[in-house]
């Protein structure tokens, strides 16, 4: 995969087009994020339609990018901003500001078309934020 159009597929991400998902991923897609495990185009559009993008604002930086014929992987940052307060959330409760930061590298393997069919990701660190500046290192978001 090209770095261009990773970086377009994280743009698309960033702006909650959730139509990158049909554009990038294969349709019987397996995705691993510590015990966060699904499948599909529609398993990635229920985890951030429904779990992620209405309770926080995310925004994926992606500082390092590498890449060949059948993968590609990358360092990504990922800020995660509570969009109101919410007693239930995918974090738990939740205060609108509150910040939830994860730093880690990611893995995707590709399919014949330049999608992915296998995503594994692996973390350095998940750190939440309160509104008074505490913060607290949460280990495995899932």
């Amino acid at each position: 995969m090209r770095e261009e159009r990773f970086r377009e597929y994280i743009r698309r991400f960033n702006a909650e087009d959730d139509t990158a998902f049909e554009d990038y991923l294969a349709d019987d897609m397996h995705m691993k994020n510590g015990t966060l495990e699904f499948t599909g185009i529609d398993g990635m559009k229920h985890h951030y339609n429904d779990l992620i993008w209405p309770d926080f604002e995310e925004r994926l930086t992606v500082p390092r990018f590498v890449s060949d014929d059948h993968r590609a992987a990358i360092q990504m940052n990922t800020v995660f901003v509570a969009k109101h307060d919410a007693d239930q959330s995918l974090f738990g409760p939740v205060r609108k500001g509150e910040t939830f930061e994860f730093n880690g590298v990611i893995m995707y393997e590709l399919d014949d078309t330049d999608r992915f069919q296998d995503i594994l990701v692996a973390y350095n660190s998940f750190v939440h934020t309160d509104l008074d500046g505490n913060t607290r290192d949460l280990g495995i978001p899932h």
